[in-house]
């Protein structure tokens, strides 16, 4: 049974940096790629950025140049590395493992807040 566990959420400053971490486990590691997500109250939870199984990128533009994904194959681990945030950040962020054709595996989310 494949889990994502996610950690590294909290409350920060605006301009703040954190670093969440998504440890997987039930799972080929390293042949899938892996997503963040975010849902924002109120709003409809938006992908954040990608990795793909070789190690490219993607990111969404409300994000370029601030954060960025990472993954430690050895460890079945994935990273966002979260810069310069704003307050508009602040939302529920998900791990994510896709799968063709079905929707694959989530985290239970990890709570960014922005705020001062």
């Amino acid at each position: 049974q494949v889990q994502l566990v996610e950690s590294g959420g909290g409350l920060v400053q605006p301009g703040g940096s954190l670093r969440l971490s998504c440890a997987a486990s039930g799972t080929i590691f390293n042949i899938y790629a892996m997503d963040w997500y975010r849902q924002a109250p109120g709003k409809q939870r938006e992908l954040v950025a990608v990795i793909s199984s070789g190690g490219s990128t993607n990111y969404a533009d409300s994000v370029k140049g601030r954060f960025t994904i990472s993954r430690d194959n050895a460890k079945n681990t994935v990273f966002l590395q979260m810069n310069s945030l704003k307050p508009e950040a602040t939302a529920v962020y998900y791990c994510h493992q896709p799968r063709l054709g079905w929707a694959g595996y989530w985290g239970q989310g990890t709570q960014v807040t922005v705020s001062s």
